[in-house]
């Protein structure tokens, strides 16, 4: 059985080993683009025009890349699992389902990680074509080295799977877990790379949730037990992209666990908040000025203490969506009515005015909003200066937990909230009654969040709105429906982007 601490990402030399026909046919691979997310399986075009030795290449790659994905899914002899369950020998987890033999975790793999194969053969191949391109031509290995970034086999970039040889499935698997929200804006050469070392990880230690990665940075809110989230912390500040910037503290954590997640999903993506613009127009590098906690206290609470907020130099501003600002914000803080955060940029231009030689006090979730929000903001050459709050609420509350701060706090699984004070400062949306606790409509078509008492919903009234309400009913009635439009009451009347009123 293979060690837990397998490498994710194996080098070429371990690739190469028992296949003797692997040699000068490689060098072809130069030619082909392969960190562009192009499937190989998927153009015609390119199988035609490759060779026979190319093709048997790409084919020893999958099937190595295949062999991988099923050595993550295997679970240590060691770990806690009732043979009645598991049986003797080997056994592995994927999908949160527990396979017994090779041949069903491989019909498996096949039919449901499609894609996460392909991804792993084309790293595979461009290994081969880095390997191959260099090692005739010693000369060549700083070049390509400053060129492409060191490759898999390079001590600085090959980062192991954590060991979990000591710590039992059950253990590993635990609902009592914890959410982890985090980010990192940095130069990422190879966000493919990143994304696949990722994955690989998040499998390994059973963890869930949403990881982005772009060429600024990494995005993450994942959820798993206290063993799993903390060997996740370790080896994430342990990668050589990470080591000198990232801490412990940066990793905001709350009670919860894998089970907060429908699934995992790893990604890259031009942004790792998607705010719609180019990261190279409005970069993280403008960003505004970070206030700690306590920094950010002591400026609201001058805030607050003046007799006439209207009239004040000062706008304290909330970066995030209307349904989060809803449940839970700072007190006097203005919150646009917007439902993305890709609004954002244009809510700012249509409300110039308001920032008129005024300070900004700027706060998110956790503080990534802010970044480029801050940023952007900036770029209007308005303002007298902007803030932001470091770590986002989730920090403030740790320290200030009955602070400033009212009402519960929005995130963004399937626990919806936290809360640190007993505020409730939202209503139910049929009955009035004071209501904090968010549900998704129940029209199928719909993905809005609906505030409704659970005196209300024994009424029936489980939509977000009555043309909702209605267009549920008429889904239920029928057999066979279309697919209705994401449109009703809610959206209808609400502005994309509002325009305040100064």
């Amino acid at each position: 059985m293979p060690s837990s601490g397998a490498v994710a990402m194996i080098s070429s030399s371990e690739l190469l080993a028992g296949e003797d026909e692997v040699e000068s046919c490689v060098l072809k691979f130069p030619d082909l683009d392969l960190k562009e997310s192009v499937p190989l399986t998927s153009k015609p075009r390119l199988k035609v025009e490759l060779d026979a030795s190319v093709r048997k290449k790409y084919a020893f790659a999958k099937k190595k890349a295949f062999a991988l994905f099923v050595k993550t899914k295997e679970v240590p002899a060691t770990a806690n699992c009732p043979s009645t369950i598991c049986g003797e020998g080997a056994w592995w987890k994927c999908c949160r389902q527990m396979f017994k033999d090779l041949s069903s975790i491989h019909r498996h793999i096949a039919t449901q990680h499609v894609s996460d194969i392909r991804q792993q053969t084309g790293l595979i191949l461009k290994q081969l074509a880095a390997e191959a391109s260099t090692s005739s031509n010693p000369a060549s290995v700083d070049k390509a080295i400053r060129l492409n970034g060191p490759t898999c086999n390079s001590p600085e970039i090959s980062v192991r799977l954590p060991d979990t040889s000591h710590i039992s499935f059950d253990e590993l698997t635990s609902d009592v877990g914890e959410v982890l929200l985090y980010y990192c804006y940095c130069e990422v050469k190879d966000p493919e790379r990143l994304c696949i070392w990722q994955k690989a990880l998040c499998q390994h230690l059973h963890i869930t949730g949403k990881v982005r990665i772009a060429s600024e940075g990494i995005n993450g809110t994942v959820g798993g037990s206290k063993a799993a989230t903390c060997l996740y912390i370790e080896a994430v500040l342990s990668h050589p992209l990470f080591r000198n910037i990232l801490c412990r503290e940066d990793f905001k954590s709350s009670a919860g666990g894998a089970h907060c997640f429908p699934g995992l999903r790893v990604d890259v993506f031009e942004e790792i908040v998607p705010m719609g613009i180019d990261p190279n127009k409005v970069s993280y590098k403008e960003t505004g000025i970070h206030m700690s906690p306590q920094e950010f206290h002591k400026e609201v609470e001058k805030y607050l203490s003046q007799a006439n907020q209207a009239q004040s130099d000062t706008i304290l501003l909330d970066c995030r969506n209307f349904y989060e600002s809803k449940i839970g914000r700072f007190q006097g803080s203005l919150a646009p009515d917007i439902r993305k955060f890709s609004y954002f940029p244009n809510y700012v231009d249509k409300n110039l005015e308001l920032f008129k030689n005024k300070r900004v006090l700027m706060y998110c979730t956790g503080g990534i909003r802010c970044e480029r929000g801050s940023a952007y903001l900036r770029t209007k050459a308005m303002c007298t200066a902007v803030y932001q709050l470091k770590g986002g609420i989730h920090k403030y509350l740790e320290e200030f937990p009955d602070g400033f701060y009212r009402g519960k706090l929005f995130v963004f699984d399937e626990r919806y909230a936290l809360s640190s004070n007993k505020d409730v400062i939202s209503a139910c949306r049929y009955c009035g009654a004071l209501w904090d606790q968010y549900r998704l409509c129940s029209s199928q078509h719909c993905r809005q969040l609906v505030l409704t008492c659970l005196s209300c919903r024994e009424k029936g009234f489980t939509a977000c709105c009555s043309v909702c309400q209605e267009k549920g009913l008429q889904l239920a009635s029928r057999s066979s429906s279309p697919v209705l439009k994401e449109e009703c009451e809610c959206t209808d009347r609400r502005q994309q982007v509002p325009v305040e009123y100064i």
